[in-house]
């Protein structure tokens, strides 16, 4: 279903959620934190228009959670900055953090080259 956001990982510390080639990234990051003792949700987000607002609203209301947007590409106007605005029109207060590409004129590569040389993959 076009923009229906899907869970393909359950944890109650933090929940990432992303979209594209970064959701295959927060899936190894949930392992890494794992064998530290966090438990992780990942929120597979296929879209940013539309944006599956019930999904991610729910997911990221529940207590104690730590929320992470994992960016494709730069952290500025993305998916991280579409979650920020819906969760702050919906009242839901929660720590939210983006991991993506900085900002900046960057060199030119494929993405997982890129998120190795900016320090954003597993």
């Amino acid at each position: 279903e076009l923009g229906k956001a899907k869970l393909l990982e359950d944890g109650n510390d933090v929940l990432i959620i992303s979209s594209g080639l970064m959701t295959m990234r927060a899936l190894e990051a949930v392992e890494k934190l794992r064998a530290d003792n966090i438990s992780a949700a990942v929120l597979h987000a296929p879209t940013i228009k539309p944006l599956d607002e019930k999904t991610i609203v729910a997911q990221a209301s529940k207590p104690g959670r730590l929320v992470v947007t994992a960016e494709n590409h730069t952290s500025v106007g993305g998916l991280g900055e579409a979650v920020a605005a819906l969760l702050m029109r919906k009242g839901v207060r929660c720590e939210l953090d983006t991991v993506g590409l900085p900002d900046e004129f960057l060199l030119a590569g494929a993405l997982p080259t890129l998120h190795d040389r900016y320090g954003i993959s597993t």
